[in-house]
């Protein structure tokens, strides 16, 4: 079973490239936003990889993070998502961006995806919502609500407020999508104590 793979770009099409291990060159299949991150061809490429087997084929899939590959795997437990749409899902949205939409249940956005229909996108929002409060979000998981450009203390006090939640009893996901709604509308300065009352009105709203 092959997990990584770092060697020279070789070749990169539609969605995929060929990377020249010692040699040896290994078709792997990639989302457009590994595409996007890849260096030009000749360069050296380092990438995660989940190896699906089956009776007629042996496929590659490539990623730039271990949460890329994870996504890619969990999107995958879905009834209507194979790895073509899993991986038009990773090339619309990054990790970030699919905890929060699959947190708020957003529906919405999983369409923008192609091959995701309304029906496919409620069964992602749906099933998938309990196992990424699973999940350990942390702050990183705020980047994209709480601006990137925000101090650590606005992260690290989402944070809190979250594990306070879920401390009273609620939902990982719920808790997560109440304070990130909160740190939306409060701005970077809120502190925990203000983004907890906050996330409790949006809870009982």
């Amino acid at each position: 079973m092959i997990a990584k793979l770092t060697g020279k770009l070789d070749e990169i099409g539609e969605d995929w490239i060929v990377i020249d291990v010692g040699g040896v060159g290994y078709l792997v299949f990639c989302s457009g936003r590994t595409l996007r991150s890849l260096p030009e061809t000749g360069g050296i490429v380092s990438l995660y990889i989940e190896t699906h087997v089956r009776e007629d084929h042996i496929h590659l899939y490539g990623f730039e993070s271990v949460a890329a590959r994870s996504w890619f795997t969990l999107l995958q437990t879905v009834q209507g998502v194979g790895a073509k749409v899993a991986l038009g899902v990773l090339s619309l949205y990054s990790g970030e961006e699919l905890t929060q939409i699959v947190a708020a249940g957003d529906k919405t956005a999983l369409t923008r995806v192609s091959g995701v229909g309304p029906k496919v996108a409620g069964r992602i929002a749906a099933e998938l919502k309990d196992k990424v409060a699973k999940m350990d979000l942390g702050p990183v998981a705020f980047n994209a609500e709480v601006s990137q450009t925000a101090p650590k203390p606005a992260q690290a006090a989402a944070g809190d407020a979250v594990s306070a939640l879920v401390n009273l009893g609620y939902g990982r996901a719920e808790a997560f999508g109440a304070v990130a709604a909160a740190a939306r509308s409060l701005g970077p300065e809120a502190s925990v104590e203000i983004l907890i009352t906050a996330g409790l009105k949006e809870l009982a709203a």
